[in-house]
């Protein structure tokens, strides 16, 4: 699998402008969703070659990453013309980059792609390290392929312009980073202060300080999955490291996505209504009003109805971490104090994902799905340490099922 290129820019339209400037394609396409077309394409538009490019949009929302609107987006490369010596743009968030990937490695057998992720969680995870796909069957990432992007441009302006939940959902990922790489990544992840995000009211000079801030952490959190994806491109090894809290996190994805029920909004968020989040202010919204600033991308939407969307993939990951550092205690000996630390952390700023015992047999049915399984057996990722990885580790049904009740008991439900 070729290696990617992974840029964190300082000037979006000039670093990209060159870029395009530099290959040789017959077409460009841009994809996007119902909200990045709004918020952020305006700030593209002045590019030569995107003021050229055909738009496809689909409906913004992880729900929406269906064989649907995959079938849509190959309808519009078709009809438009696109083959192999064409581009596509993937300007959005993980639901984009994994779709709009997808999109590409399957269309004439594929066709080159760049991602510029908008949100957190697609900077840090969903855009970086190749892996694309659709939901399937009520399965998250049921059906996919490994096709890495030319490159992916990171700008964390567009971050500044995310809702509190979208920056805690990709907030979540790097604590996952940090926790499978070292000590000295994780520090600075739980001493920073979220609650800087989450303020409407920022100097100029405070915006740029949290920029610069966030630009660290997140090119920090790259470096560790971009190390790991060069080790193991196709996810033979070591790249299972990065599915620690993924089998029980995806697990109440699917729950969540069945029943629609969304993240209870507690603890973090449990004062501020669905219109009462505040969204940052970054460069990708100074032209609108405050009224009329977006939440980018669909995960972002997913917290407007509070009755309509399920919970976030790092919000899921959040609470699928939890359940497996009970696991990783009782089975590889991590130390109780540290799962007593990141468990604090957690439930200080992300809402609990509420299920009962009724639940149980649902989720662990879901966890025989998960794609790290083989011969039948459920493998877990599981940490002895921070840093010190134990992959493809079997578990019973008896500790998984305890490890729901610790999760349950320990934010009171």
């Amino acid at each position: 699998m070729a290696r990617q290129q992974v840029v964190i820019v300082k000037d979006l339209k000039t670093e990209l402008s060159d870029f395009l400037a530099s290959l040789t394609f017959n077409k460009l396409f841009i994809l996007t969703d119902e909200n990045t077309k709004r918020a952020c394409l305006p700030l593209l538009q002045d590019i030569p070659a995107i003021k050229e490019a055909t738009l496809i949009t689909v409906e913004a929302g992880d729900t929406h990453k269906d064989i649907e609107h995959l079938a849509h987006i190959w309808m519009r490369l078709s009809t438009e013309g696109a083959s192999r010596d064409s581009l596509l743009i993937n300007l959005g968030g993980g639901m984009i980059t994994d779709m709009g990937g997808f999109a590409g490695a399957t269309f004439k057998r594929g066709i080159r792609t760049i991602n510029i992720p908008t949100t957190l969680m697609a900077s840090v995870d969903a855009a970086v390290g190749g892996k694309t796909g659709i939901n399937f069957n009520g399965l998250k990432n049921e059906i996919g392929s490994f096709y890495p992007p030319l490159c992916v441009f990171i700008d964390c302006g567009f971050l500044q312009t995310l809702d509190a939940d979208n920056i805690l959902s990709g907030y979540a990922e790097m604590i996952k980073h940090a926790l499978i790489s070292s000590e000295k990544v994780l520090a600075p992840l739980l001493q920073f202060d979220l609650n800087t995000l989450f303020s409407n009211v920022h100097t100029a000079e405070q915006l740029s300080t949290l920029n610069s801030q966030l630009s660290t952490l997140v090119s920090e959190s790259v470096a560790v999955k971009e190390n790991i994806v060069e080790q193991d491109p196709k996810e033979k090894g070591i790249r299972k490291a990065l599915n620690f809290g993924h089998t029980i996190g995806h697990a109440f994805e699917s729950l969540s996505f069945t029943r629609q029920r969304p993240i209870l909004h507690g603890h973090a968020s449990e004062s501020l209504s669905s219109a009462q989040r505040p969204i940052l202010h970054g460069h990708a919204s100074e032209s609108l009003s405050s009224t009329q600033r977006p939440i980018l991308h669909g995960h972002a939407s997913e917290s407007l109805s509070s009755a309509q969307h399920p919970i976030l993939h790092g919000h899921a990951v959040a609470a699928g971490m939890i359940c497996e550092l009970y696991l990783s205690h009782k089975t590889c000996g991590f130390p109780s104090e540290k799962l007593s630390r990141i468990l604090y952390y957690i439930k200080e700023y992300y809402p609990p994902f509420a299920y009962d015992c009724k639940d149980y047999e649902r989720l662990y049915e879901y966890m025989t799905h998960d794609k790290k399984n083989e011969g039948g057996i459920i493998n877990f990722t599981l940490l002895a340490n921070i840093g010190d990885v134990r992959i493809n580790q079997e578990v019973s049904k008896e500790k998984i099922l305890e490890s729901l009740d610790f999760y349950r008991e320990s934010f009171g439900f």
